[in-house]
C-alpha cells in the first residue's frame, strides 16, 4: 500500500534490501549554498533495472555523481559492502560504470579500440586480457567490427553504444546512464532500448523518456527538489496523473 506524504507518494519495496547499492539519508549542497539532495534514501538489488525521473533540477545528476565518488555528501552510501571512501574509490569506480548524456565526454581517443581499452589499460591488466575485454564489450553493444573506426566520425547512436562499451570493458556490476536516448533518431533509440534490455548489469537510468521507462524499467523512482518523492512499480506510478503532474511529468 502506498504511504502518503504531502504532495508525494512512496511505494515501499520490502523485497530489496540493497545488496548492490544502499543509500540512507544522503544530503548534498553545492558551494554556493544550493541544496541539491535532501535525505535521499534508496536501495538497488542485483539485476534491478530502475528508471530515475523528475524535472530538470530535481537532483538526478547530482545523485548519480555520488555513486562513484565524484561528489561526496553527508549520509551513508555503500556499493555492495563498500562504503564510499578515498581508500575504496578505485575499486568502486570499477564496479560502477557511469555513461554520460553526451558521449563526446567519454570518447577522446584516436580510435574506438583505444577508447574501450582505456579503462582496462589503466587498471594495469595484461595485454591479452585488455584485448579480450575490448572484444567482449564491443560485441555486447553489437559494434564488434568498429575497433579501428575513428570515434568522432560515428553517428550519435553509434557513439552512445561505444560509450557504453567503454564502461562495460571495466566489467562493472552497476550501470548508471544519464539520458541515454537523448538526441537519437527513432531507429537508434529503438536499437538502444533493445541493447539495454539485453545487458545483464544492474541499471539506474536517468531519463525524461517516459515511453522508454514504461517499456523497459519495472521500477521507477521520481525525484523533485532534491528528494525521492516516489519509488515503486512503474506500471502504478505512470498511471497516477496527479502524482506525475505534481512533479513536472506527463503520462506517456
Amino acid at each position: 500500500m502506498p504511504v502518503k506524504h504531502p504532495s508525494t507518494q512512496q511505494f515501499i519495496l520490502p523485497d530489496c534490501e540493497g545488496d548492490i547499492l544502499k543509500i540512507e539519508k544522503l544530503n548534498f549542497a553545492y558551494p554556493d549554498g544550493h541544496i541539491a539532495l535532501r535525505d535521499v534514501s534508496l536501495n538497488l538489488c542485483s539485476g534491478d533495472k530502475v528508471a530515475l525521473v523528475g524535472p530538470n533540477g530535481a537532483g538526478k545528476s547530482t545523485l548519480m555523481l555520488h555513486l562513484n565518488g565524484i561528489l561526496r555528501g553527508e549520509g551513508d552510501l555503500t556499493i555492495g559492502n563498500l562504503p564510499i571512501s578515498d581508500e575504496q574509490l578505485p575499486l568502486i569506480r570499477a564496479l560502477v560504470g557511469v555513461v554520460f548524456q553526451n558521449p563526446d565526454d567519454q570518447l577522446f581517443s584516436p580510435t574506438v579500440f583505444d577508447d574501450v581499452a582505456f579503462g582496462p589499460l589503466h587498471m594495469g591488466l595484461p595485454e591479452d586480457e585488455i584485448y579480450q575485454r575490448v572484444a567482449q564489450a564491443l560485441d555486447a553493444v553489437q559494434m564488434a567490427d568498429f575497433g579501428e573506426r575513428l570515434s568522432h566520425h560515428l553517428s550519435m547512436g553509434q557513439k552512445k553504444r561505444i560509450a557504453i562499451a567503454t564502461v562495460l570493458s571495466m566489467q562493472p556490476q552497476i550501470l548508471i546512464l544519464d539520458e541515454p536516448s537523448a538526441g537519437l533518431d527513432p531507429r537508434a533509440r529503438r536499437a538502444l532500448i533493445n541493447l539495454l534490455r539485453e545487458l545483464p548489469q544492474t541499471m539506474l537510468v536517468s531519463t525524461h523518456d517516459l515511453h522508454m521507462v514504461r517499456e523497459l524499467f519495472p521500477r521507477m523512482i521520481i525525484m523533485d527538489e532534491g528528494r525521492v518523492v516516489a519509488d515503486g512499480p512503474t506500471g502504478k506510478l505512470l498511471v497516477d496523473a496527479t502524482l506525475l503532474e505534481a512533479h513536472g511529468l506527463e503520462m506517456p
